[in-house]
């Protein structure tokens, strides 16, 4: 029998980088505060950490695919120097109205559905419904609940723009609403849960 464990799904732009809007240049990476750290007590727990990214700039012509995981590359090296790493990167270059046509369809992946998480679980082996998913837009949320995990809306980002009182709480599984990603991963306890569950 196949054991499957449970991850915590991050948006990357405005969660753990600042969101520089259309980002191709590994040169405009930032770290947000504490988000590092963080995700480093997620590894030393045991839980797999998997970035799920909407890059529609692809889609637009504004860069490559080959920029985005120039992107995650350096990504990984920042993370590297705090002692923290993601398990897996997982993004999205279509959009339906793209520029360019081989980009331009109706996919299962672009958040809000849930495409990016659901073949991280196959890939990884992970426990959808014992899962975080962790952004700062709705469509974040939307995306995790529809693939049956629990969900948290951080204020960094977009995440500063939405109104948290007119979140469906229910229909989008949100546990909670945090200042930031090292908040989320406190007020949750996440820091120890893994370790206990295996």
């Amino acid at each position: 029998m196949i054991h499957l464990k449970p991850a915590v799904f991050l948006d990357r732009d405005g969660v753990v980088i600042e969101d520089s809007h259309y980002l191709g240049s590994p040169e405009r990476v930032r770290l947000l505060p504490g988000a590092a750290a963080a995700i480093a007590s997620l590894n030393r727990a045991a839980w797999p950490v998997v970035i799920v990214s909407n890059q529609s700039g692809v889609a637009r012509g504004m860069f490559s695919e080959a920029d985005v995981d120039a992107v995650h590359a350096h990504l990984a090296e920042l993370l590297h120097g705090y002692g923290a790493k993601i398990d897996a990167f997982h993004f999205c270059p279509h959009h339906p109205e793209a520029e360019l046509k081989a980009f331009r369809i109706e996919c299962a992946c672009r958040k809000p559905m849930p495409g990016m998480l659901q073949r991280a679980a196959t890939e990884l082996k992970l426990d959808l419904k014992a899962s975080w998913m962790i952004g700062d837009r709705v469509s974040d949320l939307e995306a995790g609940a529809a693939a049956g995990c629990r969900t948290v809306l951080v204020r960094t980002g977009y995440g500063m723009l939405v109104n948290p009182a007119g979140l469906d709480r229910d229909a989008l599984n949100v546990e909670l609403v945090a200042a930031n990603l090292a908040d989320a991963v406190a007020k949750l306890g996440l820091a120890g849960q893994a370790k206990r569950a295996a």
